[in-house]
């Protein structure tokens, strides 16, 4: 699903450097009259058994809701309570699921963890991937 026009999409994992780019994109809402949408995007670990997993299939994705609401209500001040604040819960890789959710967006918010240079080059990130393949601007912020 594309994000409507006028809207800032903003990656939300719970960590500060998510933080600060849900507290970045409510201020830059604030600016443009946009709306955000906070998006988690989740998945089963990459050695997560069906057999033998120490949590149901069903528990990833409540843990996200949880994990998304928390972030929100935490971060959404009183002087941002006139922002239109959607919730999005998407299951994939998060590269995939922001590009898709950033598509019609007018902004990409993300927070970097803060891999770069030799790591950044060997695994890849959320947020490299974000700014070479986004169809609209992507802003990184660190926590």
């Amino acid at each position: 699903m594309a994000a409507p026009q006028n809207t800032i999409v903003v990656g939300v994992d719970g960590s500060p450097s998510s933080r600060s780019a849900l507290s970045w994109a409510l201020g830059q809402a604030s600016l443009t009259g946009a709306s955000v949408t906070a998006v988690i995007a989740w998945e089963f670990p990459a050695f997560y058994s069906w057999e033998g997993g120490t949590m149901p299939p069903e528990e990833f994705e409540d843990a996200a809701h949880e994990n998304l609401h928390r972030a929100v209500d935490e971060t959404v001040t009183d002087e941002h309570r006139h922002i239109t604040v959607h919730r999005e819960v998407r299951h994939g890789h998060a590269a995939q699921v922001m590009l898709e959710a950033c598509k019609g967006a007018e902004l990409l918010v993300l927070g970097s963890r803060g891999h770069g240079g030799f790591v950044g080059a060997l695994l890849g990130s959320v947020s490299h991937k974000c700014v070479h393949h986004a169809g609209c601007p992507v802003v990184i912020l660190r926590g």
